[in-house]
């Protein structure tokens, strides 16, 4: 369909009861991994538009535009809070988290897919094998604090093994920064894919940094801690793409094409009834917002909001294994680092004077507390929690070499033999 001739349903429309805003969350335990992994990205990408109007409204000289986006934002609002919530309250926080690491892994494999710029895809690539190692460090602790098989909530669609080291994930933020599209040539698909994976990375750093305390083991407290500050890079990274020339009306546009985008394909994809209605109706709020959108930008720059978001849908989020895709970019690129340049170069090149040393030195100076967790459940249980077939989990030590850096390795970094002796073991059956 052309999302800008579909009407939608009109603001006045949208305001809801307090029970049609708070409904009755899912299972846990019937759940698809992939109906979690959507109202995860949904509530991220809510999060972000609701942010971004605020900020909009902050520095708005307007007050009749500041009005219309308020409307709307009180509805993104009211949404957040539905699909937030349907989370269930004996979902525990590391539960929740895999989700969002499975989100962060397959979401991110998809786009690079289908992502039409080389440079956006090669950092989608970057980023999508730290989130792996992300999803390896929680496994770990999802059994050592709950005793859970990671398939409990991955459902055997991503696989869970090391990678990119979490301790070496740690930048001088100006590292971060990279080369942004052109907000004139650059196609609707590649504005969407980064709108999107940013509002899921943005909400991945939220959830840990209010979250991440909740435990009382003082080394998971220190895991959540240091993988937040990687999402916070993250951020920085994905946000450093879209060309800040675009103007607060075009970023409004985009923002809600975003969402009329996602949720469309949410629609498409889910299979959960009561997931299904929500996406429905709130793809229909958008479309409505769409077309705020449209009439201001029409209004206020006199532009043709085509010439922005094109006349398509798209489809950002189409969840489905990626098992073999996160293999191939694993074994490539493990060991690839950003260049501090705006682009990249491997552990073997890296610069004498690379801005990322210091900040590496500092933070792990007393032990990288990712690196503590495989002490940890090296100690408990000989070996490392792994869902892999046994191909790629005999790999670790020989990934973790090519990966490992030469310089600035945390004084507890667990060594290549250990990973030998680990991989040794049989691996444990759930």
């Amino acid at each position: 369909m052309n999302p800008l001739e579909e009407k939608g349903i009109p603001l006045e429309k949208q305001v809801r009861s307090w029970h049609d805003i708070v409904k009755r969350p899912f299972c846990k335990h019937t759940v698809d991994c992939y109906s979690r992994t959507r109202q995860i990205l949904m509530n991220g990408i809510e999060v972000e538009a609701w942010n971004f109007k605020h900020n909009f409204s902050r520095t708005c000289p307007d007050p009749e535009l500041s009005k219309i986006v308020s409307q709307t934002r009180r509805i993104e609002d009211m949404q957040q809070t539905t699909i937030n919530w349907m989370t269930p309250a004996e979902q525990s926080v590391l539960e929740t988290t895999l989700g969002y690491e499975q989100v962060a892994v397959d979401l991110t494999a998809w786009l690079a897919q289908n992502e039409p710029d080389e440079y956006v895809k090669e950092t989608f690539n970057f980023g999508l094998l730290e989130d792996f190692d992300h999803l390896y460090r929680y496994s770990q602790w999802a059994y050592m604090i709950h005793g859970l098989d990671p398939n409990d909530i991955l459902q055997d669609m991503t696989d869970v093994v090391i990678g990119r080291p979490t301790q070496q994930h740690h930048n001088c933020s100006g590292v971060r920064q990279l080369n942004h599209y052109d907000r004139k040539t650059a196609s609707p698909q590649t504005k969407v894919n980064i709108y999107t994976l940013l509002s899921g990375e943005q909400q991945t750093h939220n959830f840990y940094a209010e979250h991440g305390m909740m435990y009382g083991n003082d080394d998971l407290r220190r895991t959540y801690g240091e993988i937040c500050d990687v999402e916070e890079e993250h951020v920085t990274m994905y946000e450093s793409l879209i060309d800040p020339n675009e103007t607060p009306l075009e970023k409004l546009l985009l923002h809600e094409f975003t969402e009329v985008c996602t949720y469309y394909n949410c629609y498409e994809d889910e299979e959960d009834e009561k997931l299904k209605q929500i996406y429905e109706e709130f793809l229909g709020f958008e479309l409505g917002h769409l077309q705020i959108a449209s009439e201001l930008l029409k209004k206020y720059e006199k532009r043709d909001p085509e010439e922005i978001i094109g006349n398509k849908i798209i489809l950002p989020c189409r969840f489905k294994s990626q098992k073999e895709y996160v293999a191939d970019i694993l074994d490539k690129e493990i060991g690839k680092r950003m260049n501090g340049k705006k682009g990249y170069t491997t552990v073997d090149k890296i610069p004498e004077d690379w801005a990322s040393y210091a900040v590496q030195d500092s933070v792990n100076k007393d032990g990288a507390p990712s690196e503590q967790t495989i002490h940890l459940i090296n100690t408990a249980i000989n070996m490392d929690i792994v869902t892999a077939d046994d191909k790629l989990r005999k790999k670790e030590p020989e990934l973790l070499k090519k990966g490992l850096q030469l310089r600035s390795n945390a004084p507890n970094t667990v060594p290549v033999e250990t990973y030998k002796e680990m991989v040794k073991v049989k691996p444990m059956e759930f």
